[in-house]
């Protein structure tokens, strides 16, 4: 039985890993996967506990997602969050479906009956039988926050701010000087976190966001020590094609911590295990080749492959590669 363990963000994350579990399902059904996914957008507003990755992945894996936008309920009303607007409070640039606002009510009510918030995700789960085992990546709260480098509306230059707001309402477009994660130092991996990473066959990155999704599972404490220490082989997918993000504003985010907007720059962000970095192989698109002799030298096993998950069949075939070259059976380019 093959035992795989994926490190997740949202809607990158979530459609990769849906691809590998049908093509699982298609080669070795035996096998099992487990999603540790990014708490670090969680939040509270009006009342509930948010939890933005760890949704997308569960309603995408259960067949309950909205496939245009990639997060959020199909066929969704906003009655509710307009009736909150109304009374002055919640977030106009942040609305919450109704039908999703259940899913964050019954996850707050079991947290505030002493549920933890892997206890939460475990029931949510139940209803929607994602086909993989999903982890927070810590029960303990972490939050990101990104420091403005200008004044933005009401907030001044220094501030820090939820990472949503400056994701969401400012969509990256106020400069920030660093990202914050707040509550890291007393943070713990959640129960089952460690392990599904130390008793894994193969360890997976997918394409998410590298500095505020996989970057900060990787910062809670142990996390990244059980990474190298696996006998796990780590591979990863470059959420970078031809010097652009796939989705979303990872080059906002990666220009805050000093990295280029290239598949060879984030394969090198995250390090060869060899050189006490996470990865033993990265996959390139076919359009960022000339980024493998670089990467090899830098002792990451480096193979170009198409990239883009525009369907069910291209990203079952993105996560075959992934598998070969976690095994060593996939040519380079």
């Amino acid at each position: 039985m093959t035992t795989i363990t994926v490190l997740a963000g949202g809607i990158g994350g979530a459609r990769f890993t849906r691809g590998l579990l049908k093509h699982l399902a298609e080669t070795e059904p035996e096998a099992t996967v487990t999603v540790i996914v990014n708490t670090g957008d969680d939040m509270w507003l009006d009342g509930l506990r948010i939890c933005p990755d760890l949704d997308t992945v569960m309603y995408t894996l259960g067949g309950g997602i909205n496939e245009e936008q990639g997060w959020g309920r199909p066929e969704e009303s906003r009655r509710a969050s307009a009736e909150i607007a109304a009374y002055g409070r919640g977030w106009s640039w942040f609305t919450l479906g109704d039908l999703d606002l259940a899913t964050h009510i019954v996850r707050s009510d079991l947290l505030r009956n002493g549920s933890t918030l892997s206890e939460a995700t475990e029931f949510l789960c139940r209803r929607w039988q994602p086909g993989a085992r999903l982890l927070p990546m810590s029960d303990i709260p972490v939050e990101t926050h990104a420091r403005l480098a200008m004044d933005a509306d009401e907030h001044r230059a220094g501030e820090l701010i939820h990472f949503e707001e400056w994701w969401v309402r400012y969509r990256a477009g106020v400069p920030a000087t660093e990202f914050v994660q707040v509550g890291l130092e007393s943070a713990v991996p959640a129960p089952g976190v460690v392990d599904a990473i130390m008793t894994a066959d193969l360890v997976i990155l997918p394409p998410s966001n590298p500095v505020v999704s996989v970057g900060t599972i990787l910062a809670v404490p142990g996390i990244r020590d059980a990474l190298r220490s696996s006998a796990a082989a780590v591979v990863g997918v470059s959420p970078i094609i031809a010097g652009a993000a796939v989705r979303g504003m990872a080059d906002a985010c990666l220009h805050t911590i000093g990295v280029e907007t290239t598949a060879e720059a984030v394969g090198l962000h995250y390090g060869s295990r060899a050189a006490g970095g996470v990865l033993d192989g990265w996959l390139v698109d076919e359009t960022d080749a000339g980024a493998l002799p670089a990467l090899a030298a830098a002792g990451i096993h480096s193979v170009a492959v198409p990239l883009w998950m525009r369907d069910a069949a291209t990203t079952m075939r993105l996560a075959a590669d992934a598998l070969a070259l976690a095994r060593g059976t996939l040519s380079v380019v």
